[in-house]
């Protein structure tokens, strides 16, 4: 991806180099026909603005006019009466490295309409080494996948020879450089393998990763301390790339992750991004203000740090995050092998059941064992557990639910992923409604059909953007519709420096939603999850209809889209 100044740069000093080519006038274009015009819709650019009238006219991909164009020739028309025309939706975490292989039409996404999805949480899709792979393999397996990269740039070209039906983009994560230079265990780096880990980041930032990310609750990342992190994001800032993370604590501890990711953004010279910012555990309940207060205060003090939400009361990772950090060192065999050792399991529970803890502990953020849903199992014995809870699966067992959860860890070689019922709706929503704030779906993308149909997922997956649409704009009236198209579309792009998108202007990518306010529609609920959104009447990404008259097309016009540290 080249943003939208070095282009404008890279043109400027071409012409320097090249006057008998300066001094060529423009070929014409008056006679040229436009591949699609949209006309008679409601536009919202995308900047929070309110609506205009107007038509758009897109060639080879772009907004080649916005106007007055009756009589313009045009190979399609889309008649938008009654509806808005938007930009289309960037999500800001979406989960899809591996998904996107199986379905790249991405289905539950652009029915939401999502056009771009940017990826990457903290143990990214590259870089990779034969131990990560070998590590990795319940995950490929679960998907059907065979890794043919071990690089950004390779998985990128992967991508690019298959064909994707969204835009997509990632960033490099801190803990796979971990595990690649300093394993699976509780330990630091020496300065020797620090300088291998920055060259690392510096090379997934040539290869074109937005930036660095963290996920601080999932090991081996609890086992990094600020500085690592600071010197590896500052290796990211020099490329232009920003700092993402998952905090260290969403619950007790919020106010000092906050601290800290404000530290490694200070220290590294990088704009921040909280990824799903919420107030997790019922004893947190109410302490979302103070949490906007610390944000509204770093950005008061200059530093570029802002956040982006999903909207849901549930949130969803693997069953494992329940475990203590220390008992994952080593990675997953060791972990199973503590799991099946009584005293060591002993030590686990005592752990869990702790009121005061210095990790994320979500046993104790949960009311009981009826707020964990199962969404996905890698084995296939277990997949009638999908759609319960643990309370259920427990008493089924006849366990205690600790017991319940490790044993189903043990079962299913640690890959279970549930959805936990932890926040609270008025956190939720005043979270979604300051104006630093943007969407993240935090979940893959996946269909009702095939492979991907075969998990109860979390609603999320399907129904994020089309929710806040029905629910927080036309129902309760807590965000304006430009408000929220903002949300999904200009914040995200300023976000990530997407200079060439996320705005209805002359020249930018045609990445267009065509929707009616009035009836766009989630299905998806966490009984039925495995239903497609309604109400995108088309869906564009790059100017090819991914979905026109509200059925999936089929085409894969996605693009990658590399940062801005990329060289070819």
């Amino acid at each position: 991806m080249v943003s939208l100044r070095t282009l404008a740069f890279a043109s400027a000093l071409a012409a320097i180099a090249s006057p008998m080519r300066a001094q060529q006038a423009p070929v014409s274009t008056a006679n040229v026909p436009y591949d699609i015009v949209i006309e008679n819709g409601h536009i919202l650019d995308g900047t929070g603005s309110p609506w205009y009238a107007a038509q758009i006219g897109i060639r080879n991909g772009k907004i080649a006019a916005i106007g007055k164009l009756d009589g313009q020739p045009r190979k399609q028309t889309i008649d938008a009466a009654g509806q808005v025309v938007a930009p289309g939706f960037i999500d800001m975490l979406g989960q899809s490295e591996l998904t996107l292989l199986v379905d790249p039409r991405a289905p539950s996404k652009i029915f939401q309409g999502i056009t771009t999805e940017i990826t990457g949480e903290g143990d990214s899709v590259a870089p990779l080494n034969a131990t990560l792979i070998a590590d990795n393999q319940s995950d490929y397996q679960h998907l059907h996948i065979t890794p043919d990269w071990t690089t950004l740039g390779q998985y990128f070209a992967r991508l690019e020879r298959q064909g994707i039906g969204i835009n997509f983009a990632t960033y490099v994560g801190e803990t796979g450089i971990r595990r690649i230079v300093l394993g699976e265990g509780d330990v630091q780096p020496t300065p020797a393998q620090l300088d291998q880990m920055r060259a690392l980041v510096r090379q997934a930032m040539l290869d074109g990763a937005m930036g660095l990310s963290t996920s601080l609750q999932y090991a081996p990342a609890p086992y990094a301390k600020t500085a690592e992190i600071a010197a590896l994001a500052t290796v990211a800032a020099q490329y232009g790339g920003i700092y993402a993370t998952h905090v260290r604590s969403e619950s007790d501890e919020i106010l000092s992750a906050l601290d800290e990711a404000a530290a490694i953004g200070r220290q590294a010279h990088a704009s921040v991004e909280i990824w799903h910012l919420k107030a997790a555990g019922h004893t947190n309940w109410g302490r979302m203000p103070e949490i906007v207060v610390r944000i509204d205060q770093f950005r008061a003090q200059g530093l570029d740090i802002a956040a982006d939400t999903y909207a849901y009361t549930a949130w969803g990772n693997p069953l494992s995050a329940f475990i203590p950090p220390w008992a994952h060192a080593g990675g997953v065999d060791a972990l199973l092998a503590r799991l099946q050792d009584p005293a060591t399991r002993s030590r686990i529970r005592a752990d869990m059941l702790q009121t005061h803890s210095n990790w994320d502990n979500e046993w104790h953020e949960i009311s009981g064992p009826q707020d964990v849903l199962i969404t996905d199992v890698h084995n296939p014995a277990l997949k009638p557990l999908l759609g319960q809870r643990l309370s259920q699966i427990a008493a089924q067992w006849k366990e205690d639910p600790i017991d319940a959860l490790c044993d189903l860890l043990v079962k299913d070689h640690a890959g279970t992923e549930v959805a936990v019922f932890a926040m609270s709706e008025p956190d939720v929503e005043l979270a979604l409604k300051q104006p630093w704030v943007s969407i993240d779906n935090d979940a893959g993308s996946v269909s009702p059909d095939g492979l991907l149909g075969q998990q109860h997922t979390h609603p999320r997956a399907y129904g994020t953007f089309p929710r806040i649409l029905r629910k927080y704009v036309r129902e309760d009236h807590l965000l304006t519709l430009p408000d929220a198209i903002r949300k999904f579309s200009a914040l995200p792009a300023e976000r990530l420096h997407l200079g060439d998108r996320g705005v209805l202007k002359l020249g930018l990518a045609a990445d267009i939603v065509v929707f009616d306010p009035a009836t766009i529609q989630d299905r998806a609920t966490y009984e039925n999850p495995n239903q497609l959104s309604t109400g995108m009447d088309y869906v564009l990404v790059n100017g090819i209809p991914v979905i026109a008259h509200g059925r999936m097309t089929g085409a894969l016009p996605g693009k990658v889209l590399r940062g801005p540290g990329y060289r070819p």
